[in-house]
């Protein structure tokens, strides 16, 4: 019996890209741009082929949503939380977080290349921003390269941010080592969702509460670079938003 060919997924079609560069790594000097596709991210992981792509949110959306996160509002002060980035790709979204007062911020990134890029992208923010007299002082940014399932939480609360890093197998796992690490602490776990194509997953978990799901507009600069950016794939359009979704962990007991 022949061996039923492989689906081709969307994601599959994407083709590498490093331009047009972004207006955020023209104002900051990084490299964030471009898109690599899952097939670009292969470690060697078992969960390889659940991996999606990167490509560094805009930053008008991230800072949109910290905004609307912190109306909902959270439990605690912005500055007890530590931003944890699962899938940091090249660190876009661990800079634009820095800019606000968390207590740290903490991103997790598998692929080498990513993180090697990762790190010196943050080490240029960190120099320039020393050197600025008039730019805030950033919250302390620590990148690991490491697998998200073996991560472990910090006991201060803490927000989750996913681009939709990886596909719903992986997403289960992640929702499991939350619960077992939260368990004990409901409320003191928030995820902010970019792109939230698996989000039935968390909208039907007995432990996780929905505070918002809708589109989130990019600013009109960032609408344009998307534009630019995504005019190079054939099978994907720019709409000018993202669908997002924002979650708290509140824990089993509160679904009874």
């Amino acid at each position: 019996m022949s061996k039923k060919p492989t689906p081709i997924r969307p994601r599959d079609l994407l083709k590498a890209t490093s331009t047009p560069v972004h207006p955020f790594d023209q104002i900051h000097g990084v490299e964030t741009s471009g898109l690599v596709p899952a097939a670009n991210l292969v470690t060697g992981h078992p969960n390889d082929e659940h991996v999606t792509a990167y490509y560094g949110v805009a930053p008008s959306i991230l800072r949109t949503l910290i905004n609307i996160w912190r109306e909902t509002p959270p439990p605690e002060p912005i500055h007890s939380y530590t931003f944890i980035d699962i899938g940091a790709g090249k660190g876009r979204a661990l800079m634009i977080a820095s800019e606000l007062p968390f207590r740290q911020v903490i991103g997790i990134e598998l692929n080498p290349t990513m993180a090697n890029a990762a790190r010196q992208n943050i080490g240029h923010w960190q120099h320039s921003h020393a050197n600025d007299t008039t730019a805030r002082r950033p919250a302390p940014i620590q990148l690991l390269e490491q697998d998200a399932l073996t991560f472990d939480f910090p006991s201060a609360p803490t927000l989750v941010f996913l681009f939709h890093p990886f596909e719903a197998p992986v997403l289960k796992q992640l929702l499991r080592r939350i619960e077992t690490q939260f368990a004990k602490r409901p409320g003191t776990l928030d995820i902010l969702y970019v792109n939230a194509e698996c989000r039935t997953l968390l909208d039907k978990h007995p432990a996780f509460t929905r505070l918002f799901n809708g589109p989130v507009a990019m600013s009109p600069e960032d609408h344009a670079a998307d534009l630019a950016a995504i005019a190079q794939q054939e099978e994907y359009g720019s709409t000018g938003d993202e669908e997002c979704a924002i979650y708290r962990y509140t824990g089993r007991a509160a679904a009874q």
